[in-house]
């Protein structure tokens, strides 16, 4: 169970910070819901307590952690299907996962895509939540601007892998 105050993650949506915890009827029935507020977007959302396990939601990764997923980025491969219909699916399901590795290996795959054949419309917003995903996180766990950490972000995508 989270408290007021917490930082967390919603792996669809990215950090932010539990404002609130509420009960409300909704059929009949007395549910408890975090009231979910993402500083970046201003987006709120109401997750049921009961679900958030469920969904994914998880406490924001320390500093530490989020550091060695910006280390690992130049290492990760690129595995991408030719089929469109496959490769957003794929992408998708590594975006739910909630796990930032995964979240990264879909922006660094995107951008790749994106930089030899370009994306279609789906896969640029894909491209765009991804990165607002992992951008929020390194914003609240590490208190730092949005634009360090999309530069931070950026800069590690397109450095090259190199042999230690």
């Amino acid at each position: 169970m989270f408290q007021i105050g917490d930082k967390i993650v919603h792996p669809m949506h990215g950090a932010g910070m539990i404002e609130d915890i509420v009960e409300e009827k909704v059929s009949g029935n007395l549910i408890q819901f975090y009231v979910f507020k993402m500083p970046i977007s201003g987006l709120t959302l109401k997750i049921p307590t009961a679900n958030a396990q469920m969904i994914g939601v998880r406490p924001i990764s320390d500093a530490e952690a989020i550091e060695a997923v910006i280390k690992k980025i130049p290492c990760l491969g690129i595995d991408m299907t030719a089929n469109w219909n496959h490769r957003y699916r794929e992408n998708m399901e590594r975006l739910k996962s909630g796990d930032l590795f995964e979240v990264a290996g879909v922006i660094k795959a995107l951008m790749h895509r994106d930089s030899e054949r370009g994306l279609s419309n789906g896969e640029r917003k894909m491209l765009h939540n991804a990165k607002q995903i992992l951008i929020s996180e390194i914003v609240l766990a590490e208190d730092v601007a949005y634009s360090d950490a999309e530069a931070r972000i950026n800069t590690a995508m397109l450095t090259k892998e190199t042999s230690s």
